[in-house]
């Protein structure tokens, strides 16, 4: 038997690349159900079927509709954390969101992407760390790789490539440095689920 490229393929690695397939299809599924139930506009339902799918998430924490997951076991949650309706958090490897973030709607936060000078166009996977007390606008992209420090604030739109210092407050594409939270000792709570959202 044959790769796609070829390549003549043994018989320990053809049954390697069944299983793989297959836990590959079984999670997609997983996925796909996650979508129906990121449309129930029932809070407590829903962070109940994410915990059971392996998010993590922290007391007090809010995944408001239509959140897309592409790994759900990756995915750790701080507590009293906000996640705006349909956000993408990619989990093919670790996100880590630490406790009162308040993620914007349609913030695409990915730790995935093609290297496009790689022959095979093979994938770049690096883990997402995003820090307490962080306020990510809405529709901005965080990039693999990226670590998101205290109280730092991501505008509206902008795309993250690199690092960004706490309580730096950065926007654009790519996103650079415009300016620095004045007040370094946030201790805010962010408040109660909205219980249909």
């Amino acid at each position: 038997m044959k790769d796609k490229n070829g390549k003549e393929l043994s018989f320990i690695e053809v049954i390697r690349r069944i299983i793989i397939r297959a836990q590959n299809i079984l999670l997609e599924f997983g996925v796909f159900l996650l979508h129906f139930i990121g449309a129930i506009p029932i809070h407590h339902f829903r962070r109940m079927c994410y915990r059971f799918a392996g998010v993590k998430i922290g007391q007090g924490s809010t995944i408001h509709m239509g959140t897309v997951f592409y790994d759900p076991s990756n995915i750790i949650i701080g507590k009293d954390t906000i996640i705006g309706e349909k956000a993408v958090l990619d989990g093919r490897e670790k996100i880590i969101i630490g406790d009162h973030v308040d993620i914007a709607s349609e913030v695409m936060i990915y730790n995935s992407e093609h290297n496009i000078e790689s022959e095979e166009f093979k994938a770049i996977i690096a883990p997402v760390t995003i820090e307490d007390y962080v306020f990510i606008g809405p529709r901005a992209i965080i990039l693999p790789g990226v670590k998101i420090g205290k109280g730092a604030v991501v505008g509206a739109g902008a795309v993250v490539t690199k690092d960004v210092p706490p309580f730096a407050i950065v926007g654009g594409i790519p996103a650079k440095n415009i300016g620095e939270r004045r007040f370094k000792t946030p201790n805010y709570k962010l408040g109660r689920a909205r219980w249909f959202r």
